[in-house]
């Protein structure tokens, strides 16, 4: 069983991000220090919050994250160009040693794809063809595509990564064909933190049928997920310290369409959230442990939490959760 923490690296309009980076770093140092597997950075555009990108920020962390593995939680791959992310990409798993980890996705606001002038309808479509185009630049092989969205002509790849072939991918999707499009491929899906217990227990087992139809085994196959964490003496102190941050933090998403976060807030609240006392979590994890899911990517971290509180609840997760698992 593994587990990491997703920075939430999304502040005020007008922060000082200097300030937030630096808090970034001792966190990471904290988290490396008590035993966690990873760490993830998250990516948006022209956000409502001041959101810093995610590939200079892990790099800024590679040098404080020890051998954790780093990685993006997601990266929409859809808004940039696949030669732009194969040598980025390819840099920062160089430059960590081999830890990075490629999470995607096909993105979902409107205002991001429009101001990149992206077709929205070809999200998924320009996601898939992208990391093709990555994979075969990074082989390193002069590779010649003519694609729907992207053409190459006989181009080599200036950085390739550690990892070989390349670094894993990770894929995020919310929908049953998404799903099943990512178990066909073999890649691991990565669940989504805001959804209730049966509908990622059960698009588990979906996935995971999908994927042996296709012939692909589970034996050391990664099934991650994240989830919100928050550990105190019992979920209404758990609510106490983080409530109002978190129903704070999913309440930006309304104003992208995704308005059941205001409507469903309860169902979430007490079916998505891993808040408790350790011996909540503990079975929470459990549960979803024998679902299938291996690795757990928590997010500690809320718009207007202190720092200082999202340090006491990963200190308590590794000395009263982590060894019974470890």
């Amino acid at each position: 069983m593994k587990f990491g923490i997703l920075l939430d690296h999304q502040y005020e309009p007008g922060d000082d991000i200097g300030r937030r980076t630096g808090e970034l770093v001792e966190f990471t140092q904290h988290i490396r220090d008590l035993g966690y597997d990873s760490v993830f950075g998250i990516h948006h555009y022209l956000s409502s919050l001041s959101t810093p990108q995610p590939l200079p920020l892990l790099s800024r962390l590679i040098d404080h994250s020890g051998d954790m593995l780093l990685g993006t939680g997601i990266l929409i791959l859809p808004l940039g160009h696949p030669v732009h992310w194969a040598e980025e990409i390819a840099t920062i798993d160089q430059m960590s040693g081999g830890r990075f980890v490629l999470g995607i996705g096909s993105g979902y606001r409107e205002d991001e794809f429009w101001s990149f002038q992206v077709e929205r309808r070809t999200r998924v479509s320009r996601m898939n063809e992208s990391l093709e185009v990555m994979r075969k630049l990074w082989t390193g092989e002069r590779v010649i595509h003519h694609g729907q969205h992207f053409a190459l002509d006989g181009v080599r790849c200036s950085v390739l990564p550690a990892q070989k072939p390349h670094p894993p991918v990770w894929v995020g999707a919310n929908g049953p064909i998404g799903i099943e499009r990512i178990a066909r491929s073999g890649l691991p899906w990565l669940a989504p933190s805001n959804v209730r217990r049966n509908w990622a227990v059960g698009n588990l087992n979906d996935y995971r049928a999908h994927r042996k139809d296709a012939g692909f085994s589970d034996d050391d196959a990664t099934f991650p997920i994240q989830r919100d964490l928050c550990v105190a003496d019992s979920f209404d102190d758990a609510w106490a310290i983080a409530g109002s941050h978190a129903r704070r933090s999913y309440g930006e998403y309304v104003q992208y369409g995704m308005d059941y976060f205001e409507s469903q807030w309860e169902g979430i609240k007490h079916k998505a959230l891993f808040f408790g006392s350790p011996d909540d979590i503990t079975a929470k994890i459990q549960d979803f442990a024998s679902a299938g899911y291996n690795h757990f990517v928590f997010r500690a971290q809320w718009l207007g939490l202190p720092i200082e509180r999202s340090v006491e609840i990963v200190d308590r997760f590794a000395r009263e959760i982590m060894p019974r698992f470890r």
